[in-house]
């Protein structure tokens, strides 16, 4: 399985329409919904404070986890969920942290871009996406 960042550059660098869709749903998996989802849906709001975030990347090769198993880890660091509402801010970013230096720095990348709604580029819209994954994304 291919980390969630090789997906996305090779669905922003495909050719076509058709191309683009077809990497995304050749590669499903629910990391890969997630962060299409946290950075695309403009009704989901991160509680984790936009810009820079304060961890050391790992060395990629020797990663001890990755993204398709640290995505769960999502639920924390995200508006809405009232199990964790009361959480504090400190143990949330703690989360946050953990989860960063725990995956490949490229997708440590892709989850900062997250919670910062950076756009993808590359023809990655919320319309494509939908198309790929039915109302992955509100429009709305």
């Amino acid at each position: 399985m291919k980390y969630i960042f090789e997906v996305i550059d090779e669905a922003k660098k495909a050719k076509t329409k058709k191309a683009k869709l077809e990497v995304l749903k050749k590669n499903e998996s629910w990391a890969l919904k997630d962060i299409l989802k946290g950075t695309l849906d403009p009704k989901i709001d991160w509680l984790i404070p936009k810009g820079e975030a304060p961890y050391t990347p790992n060395e990629g090769h020797n990663a001890p986890s990755n993204l398709l198993k640290q995505h769960k880890k999502f639920q924390y660091l995200v508006k809405g969920v009232p199990t964790y509402a009361n959480m504090s801010t400190l143990k949330r970013e703690r989360i946050c942290i953990e989860l960063l230096e725990s995956i490949h720095p490229e997708d440590a990348e892709l989850v900062v871009s997250m919670i910062n709604k950076k756009p993808f580029g590359g023809g990655i819209t919320p319309k494509l996406v939908n198309e790929a994954f039915p109302n992955l994304v509100s429009t709305t």
